[in-house]
């Protein structure tokens, strides 16, 4: 079964996230994209360029985000980047319908300012790094003083040191929901 993931960023990312997210979606045998408005390259906080590598797919576009094509994804921090990207109408869209589907909305650090934007956090548990807690709190979710939090098909990370937690969350976030799909599809054949 293959599984699709989508990291979704911008210019001035936080590196940590993009690269570890990345990288470690590839080291469980996920297909990653990363997005970018236009497809444009674009450089992180402490200058690690995207695409990040020779063997890395090419960027895609905001406007090429499409629901069906990913079970995951993950939007990462760095304050400038997530604050760009949720300026995007076509982002938030695809952020929302996500949720809609059922399917994983990961933010980290910063990057649940798009979660926000995107109105995917209100009644929902969440933790938050503490420059954009005021926001989730405004946003309608309840801020939980932790590391990561799962809430459905939610997951917000409060700082990239728990990244590992973030990504094992992740993992078995999508797992559990593709189980769940799965045993509905059998009851109603």
């Amino acid at each position: 079964m293959s599984r699709n993931a989508v990291i979704v960023t911008g210019p001035g990312f936080q590196d940590h996230d993009v690269v570890f997210s990345y990288y470690r979606l590839l080291e469980e045998g996920w297909n990653v994209d990363v997005a970018t408005r236009n497809a444009d390259p674009v450089t992180g906080k402490y200058g690690i360029p995207l695409p990040m590598d020779k063997t890395a797919r090419p960027l895609i576009a905001f406007e090429d985000l499409a629901v069906e094509d990913y079970d995951v994804v993950v939007l990462t921090g760095g304050h400038e980047a997530p604050d760009r990207v949720r300026q995007d109408r076509g982002v938030l869209d695809f952020v929302a319908g996500m949720d809609r589907a059922g399917k994983v909305v990961a933010g980290l650090c910063h990057g649940p300012w798009i979660m926000v934007s995107a109105g995917v956090l209100k009644g929902r548990k969440a933790c938050a790094y503490i420059g954009l807690r005021d926001d989730v709190v405004n946003a309608g979710a309840e801020v939980v003083d932790s590391d990561v939090i799962v809430d459905g098909n939610i997951i917000t990370c409060s700082y990239y040191g728990y990244m590992g937690a973030f990504m094992r969350a992740v993992f078995e976030t999508a797992e559990k929901l593709a189980s769940d799909r799965g045993a509905a599809k059998v009851r109603v054949r």
